[in-house]
């Protein structure tokens, strides 16, 4: 598993202020950049102006409480995927129901163990770096997928370019100029070519005939 970077932009949200004091330290020293709100409403105000990497939230708190702003979060496109790591000391299994119902990814229970909040906040950073990684090679993906349907409809129409040449041609066989098309006509040869391909012709003199043309040439 990949160690943390000073990239990594966690947000805590606490109204507790030893638990914030304790969090930011600990998170701040194992090279992540660190913010604490204390209520849901600033928080979410946070994370509008600046969306995090990850976020470790309270549950029970004044005003918006942890499930609120979850909910909240999960509703908008900009910070829906975002992982939230609640942490509480409500510790009955309908208080964890409801968190990941919320749209939570992880529950650590307080007391909590600072190895183990390290532990899965450094998990779930990996695991969103995954999904960001697997998303845009899905993009370009995507876009080489485009680029090569419009190789291939154009090698089609290449194809078909040719293969309208590709059939027996009557060609006169004195003048060796003229070709009989579709109708029965004898037209130039030239003439049939830009009929039946995007070639256009001009004209000028091969060697052969600029030295027939000269005086004295043969």
């Amino acid at each position: 598993m990949e160690t943390s970077t000073e990239r990594e932009n966690i947000l805590i949200i606490d109204d507790t202020p030893a638990n914030l004091r304790l969090l930011s330290q600990m998170l701040g020293q194992s090279g992540y950049k660190v913010r604490a709100v204390t209520d849901g409403e600033r928080a979410l105000a946070a994370i509008e102006l600046n969306p995090p990497d990850l976020i470790l939230l309270d549950i029970m708190m004044p005003g918006l409480n942890g499930y609120e702003v979850c909910t909240r979060l999960k509703l908008q496109p900009k910070t829906r995927e975002i992982p939230v790591i609640f942490i509480s000391a409500l510790d009955e299994p309908l208080d964890k129901v409801r968190a990941f119902t919320a749209g939570g990814v992880d529950y650590v229970t307080k007391p909590f163990q600072l190895e183990e909040v390290l532990a899965r906040v450094g998990t779930h950073l990996y695991l969103r770096k995954l999904q960001i990684d697997l998303e845009e090679a899905n993009i370009k993906l995507a876009v080489q997928n485009r680029e090569l349907q419009v190789r291939n409809t154009e090698l089609q129409a290449a194809l078909e370019t040719i293969k309208t040449l590709s059939d027996l041609v009557p060609i006169c066989a004195w003048c060796g100029r003229k070709i009989q098309d579709e109708q029965g006509q004898w037209i130039e040869v030239e003439h049939y070519i830009e009929a039946h391909s995007k070639a256009t012709f001009t004209h000028g003199i091969c060697p052969e005939c600029l030295h027939k043309l000269k005086p004295g040439g043969h």
